[in-house]
């Protein structure tokens, strides 16, 4: 859940709204997709695209950290496999909650809430952008395919770490910074609360 934002703030008219943060977010959103999918296309121009060509795992720690190209027809880390469709729907539905959270419910006066979504929402397009077939398949030209592109393998011992990609990381920071401000947000509500209570003093005048 966003934090709430006081629709009293003085700050918060939409005829001042901040520059600054705006840029903020729009460079995070902007800049990460692009990180997600120049990545994409060059590790999958390098390593092949499954079930076409794949290539061995190339290996940057040996055994721990490496490079598998994969596609990924499902959510975050392989979950919700085969509903491509629902996936780019939710992700179209979440774009637009991010915008009415950050002008309609005055989120874009925290700069750290911008920071939080910018990433968010990099993760949101770098995705979408493969689900909904946008990119094509190197070496066979004009082939699409409606699915998300994985690179990033994590594995120790026998257990393997559903491949992933930068969009994967920008939507996990994005989230994990969102949960803390708004734990952070209740945990200064709270205190503020218990500043403000009446003293359980008698406030009877002494003799």
């Amino acid at each position: 859940m966003p934090p709430r934002f006081k629709a009293s703030d003085s700050r918060a008219s939409f005829g001042s709204l901040p520059l600054a943060n705006i840029t903020l977010f729009s460079s995070l959103a902007v800049i990460g997709c692009a990180v997600d999918l120049i990545t994409k296309e060059k590790i999958f121009s390098w390593r092949g695209c499954p079930p076409w060509t794949q290539k061995p795992i190339f290996w940057v720690w040996e055994s721990y950290i490496g490079v598998q190209t994969a596609t990924n027809s499902g959510g975050l880390f392989g979950l919700g496999q085969g509903f491509t469709w629902l996936l780019s729907l939710l992700s179209i539905a979440a774009a637009l909650g991010i915008f009415y959270w950050l002008f309609l419910a005055k989120g874009i006066f925290d700069r750290l809430f911008c920071v939080s979504l910018g990433l968010v929402m990099g993760g949101i397009m770098g995705n979408l952008y493969d689900r909904l077939g946008l990119w094509v398949v190197p070496g066979h030209e004009g082939e699409r395919l409606p699915e998300v592109r994985d690179w990033i393998l994590l594995r120790y011992a026998q257990f393997s770490w559903p491949n992933f990609n930068v969009a994967d990381c920008l939507l996990v920071c994005g989230a994990v910074l969102l949960m803390w401000q708004s734990f952070r947000a209740g945990h200064k509500s709270d205190c503020e609360s218990i500043d403000n209570a009446p003293s359980s003093r008698s406030t009877e005048p002494e003799i």
